[in-house]
């Protein structure tokens, strides 16, 4: 007679005389019953591994420990020059001011791989977008960082064309582009290029910068104060369009220094927002007019309805002097420190006449920059041609594309009007134009 061994010696069945049932209901007990043995002798075999600490043999022991470093939102002045950088805005493929800023944040470990690989971990924002070849004497970005900071660990990790400034403690909602109010730009030129009558690099290096002429062109410039709108003065836009209104709080030429044996001029100006290449436009149609080239009527034209096709300056002398944060100081004086960052200054200025001056003047001297924007100046036509899309076209191709970079919603600027702007907004372009007679 044949029986069924099982592990357990109590339940023992004949197999000749058992039911079907009985046999398969025999065979799951038995199943279960080899799972529970084994289930124990795991256990007690891994409890021989146990230490006396309680650590098993099977632990591996993390190899770097959990460290939480605490973090807050920061501001942070740096300046750079941008001759050798595809502008400050971080971009694949290319060198850009923020993939080696972030770069010498993470190897300084202020911030993580993660944030590295995607700087909104971190809350980064620039204040301004720099455009390729222009250069920041003064760009603040707003991040979280560690409330420990060492800036000369940043600084030996970066380039000398970059430098950090200083890092100052904000609030929490702190967004360096929206708070920001106003922002100066600067445009550096060799003062030849406003006399037409110059034949020679001879001429052109003993060239001095007259009174009358130092009139003419602040007389050009302060045309561009107040609100008006700017179509003709950046890419894809209309007269109608709202975005194309900017507010230009001063425009001048401010100093007149020598480098080099060759005179140079500095512009400033301020305006609360800019739209792409509306500086060097802007810069552009000054010279011409100032040259000759075209007269103070073109210059009328272009803030009304009219296309204009105005004169886009080099970049090389273009430089982001300053980020205003006037409203944002005033509200949190009693607990924040203030942004205009003062004890800086010298740093700031040291930096501007020893890497961003030089650069332009340079560029300007050994690469004729301006000398040859001029030769193409003197055969600018300001009329459309027919490959230049109408009015509404360009109102058209500016809802379909995203018009990147140009609108105030692209570039996070916040704009706040005051009475002025708003009397402007109820009556229309025409008030930009009666300021101007």
């Amino acid at each position: 007679m044949e029986t069924a061994v099982q592990a357990d010696p109590k339940n023992v069945i004949e197999v000749e005389t058992a039911t079907p049932k009985e046999i398969s209901d025999k065979l799951v007990s038995d199943k279960k019953f080899t799972r529970y043995k084994n289930r124990n002798k795991r256990q007690w075999e891994d409890a021989k591994d146990v230490k006396e600490d309680g650590e098993t043999d099977g632990k591996k022991p993390c190899s770097s420990p959990f460290e939480r470093v605490k973090r807050k939102k920061m501001a942070m002045l740096l300046g750079y020059c941008g001759v050798d950088y595809y502008g400050m805005q971080r971009n694949p493929g290319v060198r850009t001011i923020e993939e080696d800023l972030l770069k010498a944040l993470f190897e300084a470990k202020y911030i993580t791989e993660e944030d590295f690989n995607n700087q909104q971990n971190a809350q980064f924002q620039r204040s301004s977008r720099t455009d390729k070849g222009v250069s920041a004497a003064r760009q603040v970005v707003s991040l979280k960082l560690p409330l420990e900071i060492d800036i000369e660990e940043i600084n030996k990790r970066l380039p000398e064309s970059i430098k950090v400034f200083g890092v100052k403690r904000v609030t929490n909602k702190f967004n360096s582009k929206i708070k920001c109010n106003a922002r100066t730009y600067s445009y550096t030129l060799p003062t030849f290029v406003l006399e037409p009558k110059l034949v020679n690099d001879e001429e052109r290096k003993l060239y001095r910068i007259t009174e009358d002429k130092l009139k003419a062109v602040n007389d050009v410039l302060a045309v561009y104060v107040g609100t008006k709108s700017y179509h003709n003065f950046t890419e894809k836009k209309h007269y109608q369009d709202p975005s194309a209104s900017r507010y230009m709080m001063g425009f001048t030429l401010d100093r007149v220094f020598v480098d080099s044996e060759w005179e140079f001029a500095e512009l400033l100006v301020k305006g609360q927002s800019f739209m792409l290449h509306q500086i060097r436009k802007m810069v552009g149609l000054m010279i011409a007019i100032v040259r000759g080239n075209t007269d103070i009527s073109t210059l009328e034209k272009a803030f009304n309805k009219d296309k204009v096709m105005i004169p886009t300056a080099p970049g090389l002398g273009l430089v982001l002097d300053k980020v205003h944060y006037e409203r944002y100081d005033a509200k949190f004086k009693d607990s924040h420190d203030s942004l205009t960052w003062e004890e800086q200054e010298e740093s700031v200025k040291a930096f501007k006449r020893d890497r961003i001056n030089p650069n332009i003047v340079k560029g300007e001297i050994e690469g004729n920059s301006m000398l040859l924007w001029l030769e193409k100046l003197a055969k600018h036509n300001y009329e459309p041609s027919e490959e230049v899309p109408s009015e509404k076209e360009n109102g058209q191709l500016n809802e379909e594309s995203d018009d990147e970079g140009l609108d105030d919603k692209e570039n996070g600027d916040e704009v706040v009007m005051n009475d002025e702007q708003k009397d402007y907004k109820m009556n229309g372009i025409e008030k930009s134009n009666e300021s101007m007679t």
